[in-house]
């Protein structure tokens, strides 16, 4: 009879054993019961090979005008690898920023008044009629000129969560060498498969405020600096950092993830 109770503390713990592995893994990336999780970003980053400004501030979530503003790097925002990149933006330019510009707009009020008191004031407001068309080329860049499409056919399998971090954009299922096209016309400024997860990934930036992303694609199509036109095939799906063939489509705005389907047209 002694041997009773050994077995039945054998039988328990292995019972405890079990149930453990019914919790999910915290972090874990696929298609079934797995997450895309946006990593938190570090104080300082060292630029890696195939590394670029916007493959990294997607990878953080993060915009990539901050990042560079952080780093003072300007247009066309060229890394180099062994770079490091801060991800804080300095206290000292936020607070310089806003003394350098009263300066700056004191100057012009003295010698305002002396040309309105000459003879060629009404050359000046013939002058200022000019610039009235240019002003409307800026309203493009807040992108609600964007004229967004569906990236390529198929049934969405998985929604946009703003509460998971594994649901920043949307998957579209569907078969293998499928046609995937620009949803806006844009820039490709990152084409390859050097963020985890992703697979093979194209980055196309629309305008100052709005970037579209298009994952695990079997073959990429374009690269990096090209321009492209909406409906232009950039790529054919595939599995790659997945399970299944599928396209994962994200837009972000300011660098933050959007819902995407409240920008493309309704089916």
């Amino acid at each position: 009879m002694n041997w009773i109770l050994p077995l039945l503390l054998i039988f328990g713990l292995t019972a405890c054993g079990g149930g453990g592995r019914a919790v999910a893994p915290v972090g874990s990336y696929d298609y079934n019961n797995k997450q895309r999780k946006i990593s938190p970003a570090p104080s300082y980053y060292t630029v890696k090979k195939g590394d670029t400004l916007y493959s990294i501030s997607w990878r953080y979530g993060m915009d990539y005008k901050d990042v560079a503003r952080s780093n003072g790097i300007r247009s066309p925002y060229t890394i180099y690898v062994g770079q490091k990149l801060r991800f804080t933006a300095p206290p000292s330019r936020t607070a310089t920023a806003p003394v350098s510009r009263p300066p700056a707009q004191s100057k012009p009020v003295q010698p305002a008044p002396a040309p309105k008191t000459t003879t060629p004031a009404p050359k000046t407001t013939t002058q200022a009629v000019k610039p009235a068309p240019t002003a409307s080329q800026p309203k493009f860049v807040g992108s609600q000129n964007l004229q967004w499409r569906w990236p390529t056919s198929g049934p969405v399998v998985s929604t946009y969560s703003e509460s998971s971090p594994g649901r920043k954009g949307i998957d579209i299922a569907g078969k293998a060498g499928q046609d995937i096209i620009a949803a806006a016309s844009g820039k490709v400024v990152y084409s390859g498969n050097g963020l985890p997860r992703y697979g093979n990934l194209l980055i196309i930036k629309h305008n100052d405020v709005y970037l579209s992303a298009y994952a695990h694609s079997e073959k990429l199509l374009v690269k990096e600096g090209e321009i492209v036109t909406a409906g232009q095939k950039i790529a054919l799906m595939g599995r790659t950092g997945t399970q299944r063939d599928q396209l994962h489509f994200e837009i972000r705005r300011n660098g933050k993830p959007v819902d995407p389907t409240r920008f493309l047209p309704k089916r």
